[in-house]
């Protein structure tokens, strides 16, 4: 065990200054960092923080003030003088000096008593001559140092002295938390008071037996105390000792008069270095102040609780939270004076805690919920989580929620994994604070198993191969099993491989360039996977290959997509070649039985002319057809029909109807008669299609044209310079029923009058009515030009139509 205090010859070590009080609140992210922006609640968070700076500086003040009345006392003793003179007089001097009031004071407090205090002060500034902020350290430290005494002096009780020694005076020095003990009768230790440990720890401890070996007896029973540098180096029990196992201890009797009431403990939250003699001096002078609280305080009955009792599962849940691996809060409810609950308290802190503004733990032990995180009710609803758990018991967990520090009226951003659940009247809040590094490795890990790449590293000098875990689950090898080296791999892979592995670890082990391959993995379980191997060499600084890096990647997914994309590719090519060749061989039989042009049709006194347009879309064979024929009997058959659908099926069945109609137009039956029979043919020879149809028979020797049709447009008379629709004859379309009745009408043609027989490929339209597109029809017909093939040529030049459907036009002139 290192006796920690410095000897006199050596330099003077400077206390450690007080680090700032921050203000802090911890909730979910209020979804601004600009203060100026702050939601309600931050602004509360704001005021009540300043609210807490406010009340700590009047503390401050008011300690300092009552050392300034004294030293005004003691110059209306010195002086002879009243107090408003004394008070002008200490300004005066003060302004001489150059320094602060309280600092003035404590001067002046110092040459008066002369006391252990003054001691130290004057030591402090003997060691720290040499440096040029002296007098600022001694001033700091006589302030302290009265500041301290002042609020003992000032202490109802033992409690008391031990909360003023950590503020003013310990926690400068970089101390976490102190123990006042008091020595019975009979040797027997009680803690008079404590700050920094919990209620439960401080429960634990009110009272050691005699003979028990603690630090605090050692303190007793060692000339000059015990100065511990690390107390897990002593094995020795102590209050606090699962806080900060490895933190410094120091114990001092507290004695006056040579007599000692008990022992000041004081707990370092790391090991403590050496101390300086003025600090040694300072603690041991803090101790003499507690020998003077002792001495006039009664102890504690160890029959009696010491403050609020610890029950027995919370003390189990502060065990608990103390063998945890992240920060956690053991939280109990606060209730009002009607018995509502209106805060948690903050228990018990675990070893692992740290609070977001750095305040130690003894400051958060013990105080309310809000007053200490009044972000916690914000947007964050972190509050009426706790709330909701403690009421239902049931446990609430968050992954990354963000949680917001609010320092200074700054807003600090951490991420954190919130665990909330209640044991008994309890509450556990358990955060797990993110940090960068977690997060990237998180990310690489996650970024690995998506795509699933495995890592290796191989010493090829040691022959220590480094495997991830995704890199055994590519291997189907357990995590516990040996590595598979790169000289091994063709072993492992399929014997078609070898060439293409055989290349890659020439490239990477004798040429030292990185390679990779593709190759297929057997693995132990039978299973084979196409993988590919990416790897580079490391070369020393003598340019020696000693390291290999690389990774494994799972690509069977995609080289059975690439498999089944060629297998796609291959049948869609062959079903384009198929489609290509049906289309073919459906034109070639739709323009040999009605070429798109045609020579004109020689009949007595008449002159008769046809255009056949196929459909734009290659791959959309129509079935419209036409026909002008003289029978034997002299008459004329005209015909324009339109089978339904497309493609080969409608381009064979137009070729059964057009036959069809020839050969009973041959028998000499009128157009009607026809029609019908045709519709017939339509329903039971050609697989039940349907088709439309208009049939016309014309005398050349009487100049009559009769005609009937079947679900067909009507054809078109051109007379001079008008143009009408010959009225509409009933007719069904053809095969929508087995048989099927046709009217039949006859017109009488006069020289120079034109008639126009057309199927719906030359009007129709997406956007109009049929009616419409006839309109359209009969404005474009009435301007007649010279000849008959001329007027169809126009026609199908300024057709409206937008359907993309085949077109057929039948044209008669009378000479």
């Amino acid at each position: 065990m290192s006796d920690l205090r410095q000897p006199p010859e050596s330099p003077a070590a400077e206390p450690a200054e007080s680090p700032d009080d921050l203000g802090t609140s911890v909730a979910e992210n209020t979804g601004t960092d600009d203060p100026g922006q702050t939601s309600p609640v931050g602004r509360l968070a704001a005021t009540v923080d300043r609210l807490r700076r406010e009340v700590r500086a009047a503390q401050a003040e008011a300690d300092g003030r009552a050392l300034i009345e004294l030293a005004k006392g003691i110059l209306v003793e010195r002086l002879g003088c009243g107090p408003a003179q004394a008070a002008r007089q200490l300004a005066e001097l003060t302004a001489q000096a150059g320094v602060t009031p309280l600092e003035f004071a404590v001067e002046v407090i110092n040459q008066a008593s002369r006391d252990r205090v003054s001691e130290v002060t004057s030591a402090f500034l003997a060691a720290t001559a040499a440096r040029s902020d002296a007098a600022t350290d001694g001033a700091s430290s006589a302030v302290r140092l009265r500041t301290a005494e002042s609020g003992v002096l000032a202490a109802d009780d033992t409690q008391a002295v031990a909360d003023s020694l950590l503020e003013h005076a310990l926690t400068p020095l970089g101390a976490e938390a102190v123990a006042i003990w008091g020595l019975g009768a009979d040797g027997s230790l009680s803690l008079a008071g404590s700050a920094g440990f919990s209620t439960a720890e401080a429960g634990r401890w009110r009272h050691v037996p005699p003979g028990v070996t603690t630090v605090a007896r050692r303190g007793l029973t060692e000339e000059g105390g015990q100065w511990i540098r690390s107390l897990a180096e002593t094995g020795l029990p102590s209050i606090g000792q699962h806080h900060h196992p490895e933190g410094g201890r120091v114990a001092v009797p507290a004695g006056t008069g040579g007599r000692i009431h008990g022992v000041l403990e004081i707990a370092w939250p790391a090991p403590l270095d050496t101390l300086s003699p003025p600090v040694v001096r300072q603690i041991e002078a803090l101790a003499e102040l507690c020998a003077h609280t002792l001495e006039t305080s009664a102890l504690p009955d160890p029959a009696e609780d010491m403050g609020p009792r610890v029950l027995p599962d919370v003390a189990e849940l502060m065990d608990l939270a103390d063998g945890l691996h992240d920060p956690a809060l053991v939280l109990t409810p606060h209730l009002d004076a009607e018995g509502r609950l209106v805060d948690f308290l903050i228990q018990h802190v675990n070893g692992r805690f740290l609070d977001p503004a750095g305040r130690p733990r003894g400051v958060i032990n013990g105080a309310l919920l809000l007053e200490t995180y009044p972000l916690a009710a914000g947007q964050s609803e972190l509050f009426e989580r706790i709330e909701r758990v403690y009421a239902t018991g049931e446990p609430y967990r968050a992954h990354r929620m963000r949680l917001t520090a609010l320092v200074d009226d700054v807003h600090l951003t951490a991420v954190a994994d919130i665990n909330i659940s209640r044991h008994g009247g309890s509450v556990l809040l358990i955060w797990r604070i993110e940090d960068e590094t977690a997060r990237l490795a998180n990310l690489l890990q996650h970024a690995q198993r998506l795509g699933r790449i495995g890592g290796f590293e191989e010493n090829l000098l040691t022959g220590e191969i480094t495997w991830n875990g995704q890199l055994y689950h590519l291997y189907g090898r357990s995590a516990s099993s040996t590595p598979v080296p790169l000289e091994e791999l063709p072993a492992h892979a399929h014997p078609d491989d070898a060439v293409a592995i055989g290349r890659f670890l020439r490239s990477v082990l004798h040429h030292r360039r990185p390679a990779s391959a593709a190759f297929r993995l057997q693995r132990p379980d039978g299973v084979t996977r196409h993988i590919r191997v990416v790897a580079e060499p490391v070369l020393d600084s003598d340019g020696q290959l000693y390291v290999v890096r690389g990774a494994y990647q799972d690509i069977s997914a995609h080289h059975w997509t690439e498999v089944a994309l060629a297998a796609t590719r291959d049948q869609l090519a062959h079903t384009e070649q198929q489609a290509s060749e049906r289309n073919r061989l459906a034109l070639q039989l739709q323009h040999a039985i009605m070429p798109p042009t045609q020579a004109p049709l020689e009949a007595p006194g008449l002159r008769v002319a046809v255009r056949y347009r196929p459909a734009e879309t290659q791959h959309l064979v129509g079935g419209d057809w036409y026909d002008a024929v003289v029978l034997p009997s002299g008459l004329v058959l005209l015909c324009v029909g339109d089978v339904a659908g497309h493609g080969i099926e409608a381009a064979t069945s137009m070729v059964v109807l057009r036959n069809a109609m020839r050969g009973l137009a041959v028998t000499g039956a009128g157009p009607a008669q026809v029609l019908a029979w045709l519709n017939m043919v339509a329903h039971h020879l050609t697989g039940a299609v349907t088709a439309t149809a208009v049939c016309a028979l014309y005398d050349p020797d009487k100049r009559t044209l009769r005609w009937a049709r079947a679900g067909h447009l009507p054809p078109v008379l051109v007379r001079g310079t008008e143009a009408t629709a010959l009225p509409l004859v009933k007719g069904l379309l053809l095969g929508a029923v087995p048989e099927a009745g046709y009217e039949e009408h006859e017109v009488q043609l006069a020289v120079d009058d034109t008639l126009l027989m057309y199927t719906d490929g030359l009007i129709e339209r997406r956007d109009r009515s049929v009616e419409e597109s006839l309109a359209q029809l009969l404005t474009a017909a009435r301007a007649v030009p010279p000849s008959l093939d001329q007027q169809l040529d126009r026609l199908l030049t300024h057709s409206r139509s937008d359907t993309d459907d085949d077109t057929c036009i039948v044209g008669i002139r009378v000479a």
